[in-house]
């Protein structure tokens, strides 16, 4: 079975961030790059599956959890470390970044 991205609330974020590496795509259903992200991230989840989370946080619903990293602009993907962010991209990102950028926080 494929692995798909974890959906985030602003309830259960800190949990699922707090330990190893997690690559977080904050996004909204309105927004037009998002849905190019999208297909991505999930991709990127099923390739690092065993070794990292990748989780989606929508930004209508998770307005603490995109307020406290000061997400501005969506998408905005941003690569945790035991809950602190290593590394924040925004706007469209390939794959091969995406994981490039989980392997080298891992």
């Amino acid at each position: 079975m494929a692995e798909k991205a974890l959906e985030l609330t602003d309830e259960n974020f800190v949990e699922t961030i707090g330990s190893g590496v997690t690559l977080v795509d904050f996004w909204a259903p309105w927004c037009a790059p998002c849905m190019v992200q999208g297909p991505i991230v999930e991709k990127v989840a099923e390739k690092v599956a065993s070794r990292a989370k990748v989780a989606k946080v929508n930004v209508d619903e998770g307005r603490q959890a995109a307020g406290q990293y000061g997400v501005r602009s969506i998408p905005t993907l941003i690569v945790f470390r035991d809950g602190k962010p290593v590394q924040q991209f925004v706007g469209v990102q390939s794959e091969a970044q995406l994981v490039s950028a989980i392997e080298q926080a891992l």
